[in-house]
């Protein structure tokens, strides 16, 4: 009697293959998975997390975007905050990109992402801020307020840290906000001698100080702190609360030997 050996089980095919194969007639030629994901409406695209660019050319920049984007977590820990993200407002075109100095979005949750994917994200950002140097501000305020209006971004901000980059007599620090499809300068107001301009985006009041920026709240006039100030607010409270401590424990150890010395 002829042995027979058991048949081995089917393998199943891997993913890749199986969604290349989806609705193929008979007889034609298998799709490559990418093919295969743009047939299903998915989307195969690799959208890469950097541009390759440095965030500033200069510390004046550097700062300046750091202490925006620090200060804004602070005033706002709900909201999504950002700075040098790259932005992809464009389904399937990895080529449309741009890197905000400083976003800001609400409702969409504060965990940390590799970009922003505007159909992702269901939203653009609410809030942008473009810092200037010398080889951008041309770009800043032409294509960018273009670029920025045509995805809807609520409000464009540009600032100037060092104070000589712009020469065309744009202000020191410009809102825009959009109306329609083109964005129109918010104007600025004096509060307590200061000139302010008030975010309706961020529910902020913002201006400039030295070479940053701050921001204030408009119920309370309430500056938000930098972070090296919360730091030294800090320390200095725990400076006074050692104080106090090694005080109480100086007056404890005086109030023993006092009751060690009476006579019973």
């Amino acid at each position: 009697m002829t042995e027979i050996s058991p048949m081995p089980a089917p393998q199943p095919a891997a993913a890749s293959s199986a969604a290349a194969n989806i609705l193929q007639p008979r007889g034609a030629p298998s799709r490559s998975p990418a093919e295969a994901a743009r047939a299903l409406g998915e989307d195969d695209t690799f959208y890469p997390s950097s541009d390759g660019k440095p965030m500033a050319e200069n510390m004046w920049q550097a700062r300046a975007i750091m202490n925006a984007a620090s200060d804004l977590e602070e005033a706002l820990p709900n909201a999504l905050v950002a700075a040098d993200i790259l932005l992809y407002p464009e389904k399937g075109n990895n080529r449309n990109s741009i890197a905000p100095d400083v976003l800001v979005a609400f409702d969409l949750g504060t965990h940390e992402r590799m970009n922003y994917r505007v159909w992702d994200e269901g939203k653009p950002p609410d809030w942008v801020l473009e810092v200037a140097s010398p080889s951008t501000e041309e770009k800043d305020r032409i294509e960018k307020r273009c670029r920025y209006a045509a995805m809807g971004v609520a409000e464009y901000w540009l600032f100037d840290a060092k104070g000589d980059v712009y020469k065309d007599g744009t202000p020191r620090l410009l809102g825009l906000e959009l109306e329609g499809d083109e964005y129109s300068a918010i104007e600025p107001r004096l509060v307590a001698g200061q000139p302010m301009i008030r975010s309706e985006a961020l529910g902020l009041d913002v201006y400039v100080d030295g070479k940053l920026l701050r921001f204030r709240y408009p119920a309370t006039g309430q500056v938000v702190r930098h972070r090296p100030e919360i730091t030294a607010a800090v320390e200095r409270a725990e400076t006074r609360a050692s104080a106090a401590e090694a005080q109480v424990a100086e007056l404890r150890a005086t109030l023993r030997r006092l009751r060690e010395s009476s006579p019973p």
